[in-house]
């Protein structure tokens, strides 16, 4: 049986691999000059390629698709991916967060790896190689259009990647592809990005490591925690800012409300014991340089700011008013979001293949027969920390050794 697999990212390369361990005459095809473009780029070059936690831990990140991909997580978790990399020589360390990477700390060994157990197993790779159509006739795959070619194929497997980072050539095509065989393909936002919001700039450039970020959506909390969190030009980012937005991408912003709690680790009793110390020892500094001794030079601007202080007011004509007004902002810092940033920033597409057109055991189309999906070309995602590339390895796995 010929199987030919479309992308040669992390869906794809595990994909191929699988086809091959199960007897198949695997072709991949890759349209770039090499092999997993997009791995280089995960975890800042380093790549976070899974997370080691439990099947049923790991389906708690993951924001959407996860009663679909249940069956595929337990099938090829988290434990299956770290022993096939380390069986094809790959050394493993866990970090923070159960995050895993390779010992070496190169994402390009993950790519190598991959392109090593695919080729021990006679995978037939062929880069510079553009698809151009799946062939179907009569709902049944006979192939792919390739330079004006068909190449035929009992089945073929599309792990073409979403819309983020089309530096590495996510340019959509798979989701071209699923439409022109019938598919359903739900809208495509960036997830894993920074948040564009009003009125931060001055504190543009401060990492701040302990906050809370929390949200609201039509009045219902949905998101608190506590982590690290960057200003930026345009808003903020870091890995509060980054999950957020995997929660409120296909949300109306305007019904969603933001904020930041500076001093998580502080209620607001203590926080206003340790305010009135502060004022007391430092009655006759001006209050940007009594706030220096809880936050950085720019956030404490834009706490005086909404507290509506002055920043020269001396500490000694404070009001017991504006006090409470400072504790409030400082508890409960409000974030006027404006947008997310777009796909060249992003890192996952949130939307894609309906997976209610997929069947979960085999990533195979319920319209064409011998068509699957896998990778971020599906509609599933979730939150930073190796969760999104063990999707693409656990549902690459399954359409592999599909039959």
């Amino acid at each position: 049986m010929r199987k030919i697999v479309v992308g040669g990212g992390a869906a794809g390369l595990m994909a191929a691999y699988a086809a091959a361990v199960h007897g198949h005459e695997v072709i991949l095809f890759e349209k770039n000059e090499k092999l997993g473009k997009k791995i280089y780029l995960t975890g800042k070059g380093r790549c976070n390629l899974t997370n080691d936690c439990p099947p049923d831990e790991f389906l708690r990140h993951v924001v959407h698709g996860q009663k679909f991909l249940t069956g595929a997580i337990y099938r090829f978790s988290p434990t299956d991916t770290m022993e096939l990399m380390e069986r094809y020589g790959l050394a493993l360390k866990v970090e923070r967060g159960r995050r895993v990477f390779p010992a070496s700390d190169h994402a390009s060994d993950v790519t190598k790896t991959l392109e090593r157990a695919c080729r021990e197993q006679g995978v037939d790779i062929r880069l510079h190689t553009e698809v151009e159509k799946i062939d179907v006739l009569h709902s049944t795959v006979r192939g792919i259009i390739s330079g004006g070619e068909l190449l035929p194929a009992d089945a073929v497997i599309v792990a073409t990647g979403g819309l983020s980072y089309p530096s590495t050539g996510s340019t959509g095509d798979g989701y071209r592809f699923a439409e022109a065989c019938g598919h359903t393909v739900t809208p495509r936002v960036p997830s894993l990005v920074g948040l564009e919001a009003e009125g931060l700039s001055a504190a543009q450039g401060v990492t701040m490591k302990n906050v809370a970020l929390s949200a609201r959506h039509e009045g219902k909390e949905i998101f608190g925690e506590q982590g690290e969190l960057l200003f930026t030009h345009y808003g903020i980012s870091g890995p509060l800012a980054l999950s957020l937005s995997a929660l409120i991408n296909r949300l109306p912003l305007e019904k969603t409300e933001v904020w930041i709690d500076f001093k998580p680790a502080l209620d607001v009793q203590t926080l206003d014991t340790r305010l009135l110390r502060d004022l007391g020892e430092r009655a006759n500094e001006q209050m940007k340089n009594v706030m220096r001794g809880l936050l950085p030079a720019g956030p404490s601007l834009l706490v005086l700011r909404n507290a509506r202080i002055p920043p020269e007011k001396r500490a000694n004509s404070v009001t017991r008013e504006e006090r409470a007004r400072l504790l409030l902002a400082l508890k409960q810092f409000p974030v006027r979001l404006a947008g997310l940033r777009g796909f060249s920033e992003a890192v996952v597409t949130s939307g894609g293949v309906s997976l209610a057109e997929i069947d979960p055991k085999t990533m195979e189309s319920k319209k064409v027969r011998g068509l699957y999906f896998c990778g971020e070309v599906l509609d599933a995602d979730a939150f930073t920390g190796g969760f999104n590339l063990q999707i693409a390895f656990a549902t690459g796995y399954a359409a592999g050794k599909a039959d």
